[in-house]
């Protein structure tokens, strides 16, 4: 098990090569000379956070659809999920029994470079290391039995992340990125979610000063900024694939246990 960079052009295994570097992400990376072909390996979560941090209700539609309210009424919300949540590609979603509506929710994550507080909104690349994709899987039943959405969100397993991190972060359009979720059933594949960041209520710059006001983040922190409208429950034997353009493809198999 080490950390990598990934080289080449596009999200095909095929055509990328993992090349092995000292230490951790968060220096200039210095490579051992040990290389694999991305197609050989099995790719981890890219990071083990302290905490992953969310802003729900940050799509006014998703708020639309799933609390029945406008954002006007429900503005953005703060919530952490465990670190025990968090997989990688490809790794099983588990889904417990006593979670009976279990949905996903494709989102763009950050992941943070530094430690950091008080951050102003116009400072935040200063402090962000890249791009990733989270799924940041809900169980419904439970977010609305428990009113704290800890449990429903914090089961294991219920946190995908990958498929790597995006470090050229003037490459990502945030005022223009795609985010979709194409959901396998029964062997059809449907796609579920199909929106923009356009829609995000706080933005980028928001997001990290209004966490960082009130916590510390550590290097290797997890920011989730929300989730558009189109999120659907999963079953047993489903697949989920999230797709950002520039940041990668993150699929994940469902299984009940």
């Amino acid at each position: 098990m080490c950390f990598c960079t990934i080289d080449g052009e596009g999200d095909d295994p095929v055509n990328l090569t993992a090349r092995e570097i000292e230490g951790t992400p968060f220096t200039e990376p210095k490579y051992t000379g040990r290389e694999w072909r991305l197609k050989d390996v099995r790719l981890l979560a890219p990071m083990l956070p302290s905490k992953v941090v969310a802003i729900g209700r940050n799509y006014a539609d998703h708020v639309a659809e799933v609390f029945k309210k406008s954002a006007e009424s429900l503005p953005p919300t703060l919530f952490l999920k465990p670190p025990t949540a968090v997989v990688g590609p490809n790794a099983p979603i588990r889904i417990p029994s006593f979670a009976t509506k279990v949905e996903f929710e494709g989102e763009l994550a950050v992941v943070i470079g530094k430690p950091c507080k008080n951050v102003k909104a116009a400072d935040w690349k200063s402090v962000v290391l890249g791009f990733t994709i989270v799924n940041d899987v809900s169980s419904r039943d439970l977010q609305f039995a428990d009113g704290q959405w800890a449990r429903a969100k914090g089961i294991d397993t219920f946190c995908p992340l990958g498929p790597w991190i995006q470090t050229a972060i003037d490459s990502i359009d945030l005022d223009n990125l795609p985010i979709k979720a194409r959901l396998t059933h029964e062997g059809h594949t449907e796609l579920k979610q199909d929106s923009n960041s356009q829609q995000m209520i706080m933005k980028m710059g928001e997001i990290i000063e209004f966490i960082t006001a009130s916590m510390t983040l550590l290097p290797g922190d997890i920011i989730c900024t929300g989730s558009p409208a189109g999120t659907e429950a999963m079953v047993d034997g489903d697949y989920i694939e999230i797709e950002i353009p520039g940041v990668g493809r993150l699929g994940n198999p469902v299984e009940a246990i």
